[in-house]
């Protein structure tokens, strides 16, 4: 049939999935996007090529008589060299410098076994950005972040702590007030990627500076201590994803993080989808 030589080849291959699948929810997660994102694929396409691919209303989904034929010349031209339209289902995580993801990726791939996740270190700076540019699916961040287009669960808080030498006088109490640090020389410790240098100095017995818990943990060193200040704001952690882009996947991870149980984990989609005899 004719037509089919224009249309993009990531279209082409969502329409494969779905007349494979006859089913459109599952071939969304198959293809780790939105049901919704698909429906309205197809309806484009359709309208790209002035026919019917399935027929309206039908339940169970059916190719349309015109549908089988643009299926056939679909998969031709996708056999012809195309080895980007057969990547692997997968979800990319990325988390801030400080976060423990190995928790939550372990029980996925407990029940993911099937469906790679993918853990990303991504900078402070580039928590929000990594979301909007489609370099990580999902995203371990610190609160607050800009929230337009972006849904996000905060997860827990962290307590602030004050880093210190150990043989300086704050190191011989349990917690501290700002009070007790009034006459300490601060370092700033607003850029998160870049805190190693502030911990130096403090090593070097140069001042002091204040870093959420998992950061003073996450540069642990034996001539250093920290300990908590009780009146300064905690840090919240959030997981994030940008809403447009909510897929299955999306939700089955929430779900892990969140503590859901395997039991309502929609873990089906560990098992890849047997194909309908065709």
């Amino acid at each position: 049939m004719s037509g089919i030589e224009s249309i993009d080849v990531q279209q082409l291959r969502w329409f494969v999935a779905v007349a494979e699948e006859l089913h459109f929810a599952r071939a969304a997660k198959s293809l780790n996007i939105s049901r919704r994102t698909l429906s309205e694929t197809v309806i484009a396409l359709e309208a790209e090529l002035g026919t019917k691919l399935f027929v309206p209303g039908a339940s169970p989904t059916q190719l349309s008589d015109d549908g089988r034929k643009y299926l056939q010349d679909a998969r031709e031209r996708l056999e012809q060299g195309q080895p980007e339209v057969r990547r692997t289902t997968s979800l990319r995580v990325g988390f801030v410098p400080g976060v423990t993801v190995s928790k939550w990726s372990r029980i996925w791939a407990e029940r993911f076994p099937a469906i790679p996740l993918e853990i990303v270190g991504v900078a402070a700076a580039d928590q929000l950005t990594s979301l909007r540019e489609s370099r990580v699916d999902a995203n371990f961040v610190r609160l607050p972040i800009d929230r337009d287009g972006i849904s996000a669960i905060p997860l827990y808080s962290e307590l602030p702590v004050v880093v210190v030498p150990k043989d300086h006088p704050v190191a011989l109490y349990d917690t501290v007030t700002t009070a007790d640090l009034a006459d300490e020389q601060l370092h700033d410790a607003a850029d998160l990627d870049a805190i190693e240098l502030p911990i130096e100095l403090v090593a070097a017995g140069v001042g002091i500076v204040v870093v959420p818990h998992s950061i003073a943990r996450l540069h642990t060193r034996k001539d250093l201590v920290y300990r908590t200040v009780t009146d300064m704001a905690s840090t919240d952690i959030a997981l994030a994803w940008p809403t447009d882009r909510t897929t299955d996947l999306i939700e089955d991870f929430v779900g892990i993080v969140r503590g859901r149980s395997e039991r309502s984990s929609r873990a089906q989609a560990a098992v890849p989808k047997r194909r309908k005899a065709r």
